[in-house]
């Protein structure tokens, strides 16, 4: 089967964000054939039963359910993109709707062809939420190759990659992603394709509303702490190799110089406190590494 685009969605326990992720999805406008994949992580709140009631498609698409019993992002990103056959793969989250225009855009997107991946926007659904997980950037940014590209500027809430690019890179590390200890498995592919020597961009058109649900300070204050430590992961991974080393060494100690002397007292204290948490998130995926390896060689 010959389509443009497949679309993976990932979801565990959020099944009435997912029938809304859904709705969304059936409402695109396109001219295009499209396939849509949805990977049940391990659900056990009724995900089983709404994805038996979905149709096999609707308008232009092709609706595949799959499963994944291994917990993890990444591991069901992985086994989404398995399920696919379309020339580019686009994700995102469970708890995010698109544009009507989505497909479209994306495609527009793709059109220059030294192009690996895009990443798009993404907006606040109820704007009650607090303001993270977003990306509101109007610029049109190309990711050039071999190039520090910051956690952040493309998330995983909406990102595509041609196929090939995910073929070059492996795929996405299954020791990264919610479900694990660093929650920074997006921007790792990411940088993985640029230091593969592919040329990425952020493109605003391609657009998101994520309505993650977020109000509270405790859930800002939990969520940032996992953002630490997961950006503390990612910073590490591409430093301990030779060819992106320098580069990542040279960002990560400017910002902590550039937090160390920013704001008041007050202010420095918590940025401490941040590049601290990112510290331990390094050695954490360290140690987690040669756990791992020692396993493996065992």
């Amino acid at each position: 089967m010959a389509i443009p685009v497949s679309v993976v969605v990932c979801t565990r326990n959020r099944v009435d964000s997912l029938r809304r992720c859904f709705q969304a999805l059936a409402s695109i406008h396109t001219d295009q054939e499209w396939e849509l994949v949805i990977v049940d992580n391990g659900s056990d709140d009724g995900t089983n039963a709404f994805l038996a009631s979905l149709p096999s498609q609707f308008g232009k698409a092709h609706v595949v359910t799959t499963f994944e019993p291994k917990r993890g992002s990444a591991a069901a990103k992985n086994k989404g993109v398995s399920q696919t056959h379309g020339n580019i793969v686009t994700f995102i989250d469970d708890d995010c709707y698109v544009s009507e225009n989505y497909l479209d855009a994306m495609i527009s997107a793709f059109e220059s062809p030294e192009i690996g991946f895009v990443g798009g926007r993404i907006l606040l659904y109820d704007q009650s939420d607090i303001r993270l997980t977003i990306q509101e950037s109007e610029d049109y940014l190309v990711l050039q190759p071999r190039t520090f590209v910051a956690a952040g500027t493309v998330q995983g809430a909406n990102i595509a990659f041609r196929r090939a690019t995910l073929d070059r890179i492996g795929g996405f590390d299954e020791n990264l992603g919610a479900g694990t200890s660093f929650s920074c498995e997006d921007i790792d592919a990411v940088a993985a394709a640029l230091w593969q020597g592919i040329t990425g961009a952020y493109d605003p058109q391609v657009l998101v509303y994520h309505h993650h649900g977020r109000k509270t300070k405790r859930e800002e204050r939990d969520l940032r702490k996992t953002y630490d430590v997961g950006r503390g992961a990612y910073y590490t991974k591409y430093i301990l190799r030779s060819d992106s080393r320098s580069k990542y060494i040279k960002h990560w100690v400017g910002d902590v110089k550039r937090r160390a002397t920013s704001g008041c007292l007050k202010i420095r204290f918590w940025h401490l406190r941040q590049s601290l948490r990112e510290l331990c998130g390094g050695f954490h995926y360290i140690a987690t590494r040669v756990s791992h390896n020692r396993t493996f060689t065992e």
